[in-house]
């Protein structure tokens, strides 16, 4: 049997590829983010708004399981003030100042210039980023440790323990 037909006998039988690794959350998130980059012209600033405050709205849905579509901006974010999010509190002001600027440009006609467009772009891969990675959980204080001669420590209304 020559080389060849062994090897292709053999690929028709087990060997079989694995299937495609399932995209992350954040990684579907970004992207989306690239694709929309052919938006950043001056003539489709509003299609570019649009575009890039869906992905993010979407993406925080989607990995924090609150609501963010279909509701507006000033909704959303006092809803933040109530949650126990803690990557989504840690960004609420920049998460702010992004979702007014795509706002500006979708419904009051405001035009961006490219640095603009680029800056809402980097803000919103530094936020999937950031939000993508576990947030860690704060580490209490430790006790202090009386030092060595010192005096004791006086209890609730100054009674000595």
């Amino acid at each position: 049997m020559p080389l060849r037909d062994y090897f292709v006998r053999r690929g028709q039988r087990g060997c079989r590829l694995a299937p495609p690794r399932r995209l992350e959350l954040f990684e579907i998130a970004l992207q989306r983010l690239e694709d929309i980059r052919s938006l950043m012209h001056p003539s489709t600033v509003r299609e570019f708004s649009i575009a890039i405050s869906d992905v993010v709205r979407q993406y925080i849905e989607a990995q924090m399981k609150i609501t963010a579509t279909h509701r507006t901006t000033e909704e959303f974010l006092r809803d933040l003030l109530d949650s126990s999010n803690a990557a989504l509190t840690a960004h609420r002001n920049l998460l702010a100042e992004f979702l007014q600027a795509c706002d500006m440009a979708k419904f009051a006609g405001v035009g961006l210039s490219m640095r603009i467009m680029e800056s809402l772009h980097l803000s919103a891969r530094s936020f999937v980023i950031e939000t993508s990675k576990p947030v860690a959980a704060p580490h209490p204080a430790p006790e202090p440790h009386p030092a060595a001669g010192a005096a004791p420590r006086a209890s609730v209304a100054g009674l000595k323990p």
